[in-house]
């Protein structure tokens, strides 16, 4: 590992296990900026944006460090997605999209405070809801509350069991983190991650 600081820019505890996967020493920073899509912005831009603000904004508070950030922008029918909030509009939002594709923009960016530079990516995973009667997504709801995620489901959990289908070339990216993309950005500013004995 280079000896610069490795920093998180998330308050969320499912990139912090994901990043910890990678068995790399990081601290976890929350960047304050705000969240709110601009007017006319594609729901990728929007998502690559956040990224790079939160890793931005960390940035600027830790210099010299590696710092991570990234985003989540469910859509459907080009309509961001946003976190339900509470049960009510969890529901709605599993309404609309049971029996239908969406998609998950995740985007990443591993800003080197060692030279300021930012590498940038957004990763879009597909996912096919399941057709599944109100009373069973009620239930899923009572049971998980997954009110703090795009799309109203954990897929990590029990909301697996609403997808038909989830197609991604980084399996982790729902989930928050995409670790292949992030080892490929690490790598590419000389973080290692087996050292030879």
């Amino acid at each position: 590992m280079t000896s610069s600081l490795l920093v998180l820019a998330s308050s969320s505890a499912y990139r912090k296990e994901l990043l910890s996967r990678l068995q790399l020493p990081f601290e976890v920073a929350v960047p304050d900026i705000d969240e709110t899509p601009l007017p006319g912005e594609t729901p990728s831009a929007t998502a690559l944006r956040l990224a790079r603000g939160k890793a931005a904004a960390v940035a600027a508070r830790r210099p010299g460090a590696i710092v991570i950030g990234s985003d989540q922008v469910a859509t459907l029918d080009d309509e961001q997605i946003g976190k339900p909030g509470n049960h009510a509009n969890a529901l709605a939002q599993l309404q609309k999209m049971r029996g239908r594709d969406v998609v998950f923009h995740t985007a990443l960016c591993v800003w080197d405070g060692r030279d300021g530079s930012a590498q940038v990516e957004d990763i879009q995973t597909v996912v096919r809801f399941r057709d599944l009667p109100d009373a069973e997504l009620d239930a899923y709801l009572r049971i998980e509350q997954p009110y703090d995620c795009a799309g109203s489901a954990k897929n990590e959990a029990l909301g697996i069991a609403i997808l038909e289908r989830i197609d991604s070339s980084d399996p982790t990216a729902l989930t928050g983190l995409p670790l292949i993309a992030l080892t490929g950005m690490l790598r590419n500013i000389g973080v290692t991650f087996f050292h030879q004995q």
